[in-house]
């Protein structure tokens, strides 16, 4: 935990950008019927009922110090796609710097051994040397920023009925271009100084 309260501590640096990663699943659903629109002093309709297509993952990677984000929508969830996905942070989003600041969980896909399972060996450890990984401890994913925007996301973006991919894809890319045209930071004001005294609990006792 102090770990990562450290890293959230320094400053920005394009050369060193913070990077924090997660993902989530989504629901692909359709209308059974199609609903009534809303009219004026009435709400709009729609049949409880609907009709299950699958499951979709999205990978979202923000940097809160810039205000940016990027969200990919996957059909799986699985290491090759976690590996795919940060090798296009790595040389789409941030081609220039020297090394990226990854803040995640310890989910068991999210390891150098991705990069391993998805391409050569020599690729592996080009990518492996590109980053410097900060895990979140085992239940304080809390402490990763990516879920305050997995959070936002999951509003209204995604809050209604999505029925496939393509349909989330381009929900997902307008709140994606949206937040980053409005260069939306987040304010992270819990520090190490904080965990000492409100999760003193979580501490071991030492006795003199």
């Amino acid at each position: 935990m102090e770990d990562v309260l450290r890293v959230y501590t320094r400053a920005y640096d394009p050369r060193f950008p913070q990077v924090c990663l997660d993902e989530m699943s989504k629901q692909l659903l359709e209308e059974s019927r199609e609903g009534l629109l809303a009219r004026p002093g009435d709400v709009e309709k729609y049949d409880y009922e609907y009709e299950r297509h699958g499951v979709c993952n999205l990978f979202l990677a923000c940097e809160p110090l810039a205000g940016k984000r990027s969200v990919q929508v996957t059909q799986r969830r699985t290491k090759v796609d976690f590996a795919h996905f940060v090798r296009e942070l790595i040389d789409v989003h941030y081609p220039t710097a020297e090394k990226i600041v990854l803040v995640m969980d310890t989910l068991n896909t999210h390891t150098p051994a991705s990069f391993y399972e998805a391409f050569p060996p020599q690729e592996a450890e080009r990518l492996c040397e590109k980053l410097e990984i900060h895990y979140t401890p085992k239940h304080g994913s809390w402490l990763n920023m990516a879920e305050i925007e997995l959070s936002v996301l999951s509003g209204h973006p995604l809050k209604g009925r999505i029925s496939n991919q393509t349909e989330l894809e381009r929900e997902v890319m307008a709140w994606q271009a949206t937040r980053n045209q409005k260069v939306v930071k987040v304010n992270w004001r819990f520090t190490t100084t904080d965990a000492r005294i409100k999760l003193k609990h979580l501490y071991p006792s030492i006795e003199d």
